[in-house]
């Protein structure tokens, strides 16, 4: 049985892998009382008692937690922005490659992609990989998700009595062209220019629905090139290429809200496309992206904890 500490539990992706790994015979949770929860001496006790630490954490934090890991060889898995550029972890999305795979399964410290950030980089990585599309590519990226995603002060300021009515409608935001997923996102697939990124929230819990637009132009071998390279790349896993699958003309962010997968999509004409990337923003877009990891780590199915 492998002890699994969550450092940060009380956040909302804490919550959720908690929820997840509740029940499973092979796992043994160390927990802190409440008021031993921020306290360093209490989190580097359970971090070095564990085999496993699931890091929840703002990015100073989980670089602290991680400085705090005195054994080589517990498998930290870290949730935040902090190391998902860092060359000395392995990035944590096995479906991307079997190279990613194996990088992920022989780590000892893994960071788990971001929400936004897993949908681009699910729809772009395979086009540059296969050389359809040119790292040197100007992108577009428009990602629509649930307020889940901000946290619990966002969840809160959704879910209050009274709340500002503004709230009822789309939110766009990362106006500044900012966002923290941007590294990441040029990183992990390799492309030389930032996208012009778009996020945007909306008055749902969870769920999550990323879409790259392209020209024609901008794509070697047409939409069946790239179909193609969707349905090689992702023959197992957490993503699925669903090719041209539409809700009645429609596509819902709500539509694997809850679940733990991923599912692409390419739709257009002759002249331009769409590549679309739904899934849950608290499922393969963060908690369930790090059960996943940890449950190729440890050698059991995959799916194990996981709604897929």
């Amino acid at each position: 049985m492998k002890k699994v500490f969550i450092d940060g539990s009380a956040g909302t992706t804490g919550l959720r892998i908690k929820d997840r790994l509740s029940g499973r015979a092979d796992i043994e949770l160390i927990t802190l009382p409440e008021e031993e929860r921020k306290l360093a001496s209490a989190r580097s006790a359970a971090i070095n008692a564990a085999d496993v630490v699931f890091l929840c954490l703002p990015d100073d934090a989980a670089r602290e937690a991680v400085a705090m890991c005195e054994d080589p060889d517990t498998v930290i898995l870290d949730t935040s922005t902090a190391h998902r550029t860092d060359p000395r972890f392995a990035y944590g999305f096995p479906e991307l490659s079997a190279e990613h795979k194996e990088k992920i399964i022989n780590s000892k410290r893994i960071a788990v992609p971001g929400c936004h950030a897993s949908g681009f980089i699910a729809l772009v990585y395979p086009l540059i990989k296969a050389g359809i599309i040119d790292k040197g590519e100007l992108l577009t990226c428009m990602s629509l998700t649930g307020y889940s995603g901000g946290g619990k002060k966002m969840i809160a300021d959704y879910e209050a009595e009274g709340r500002d009515p503004l709230l009822g409608a789309p939110r766009q935001y990362g106006l500044s062209q900012s966002h923290k997923h941007l590294p990441e996102m040029c990183a992990q697939t390799g492309l030389e220019n930032p996208p012009v990124f778009m996020p945007v929230v909306g008055d749902f819990y969870s769920g999550m629905e990323v879409t790259v637009p392209l020209h024609l132009s901008q794509v070697k071998g047409g939409i069946e090139a790239v179909r193609a390279a969707y349905a090689d790349t992702y023959r197992e896993g957490l993503v699925h290429f669903d090719g041209d699958v539409a809700e009645g003309g429609f596509l819902s962010a709500l539509s694997y809200s809850g679940k733990d997968d991923m599912h692409v999509t390419v739709h257009g004409n002759g002249e331009r496309i769409i590549l679309t990337a739904r899934y849950d923003n608290l499922g393969k877009g963060a908690s369930g992206a790090a059960v996943e990891c940890m449950n190729l780590v440890l050698g059991v199915d995959y799916t194990t904890g996981l709604d897929v």
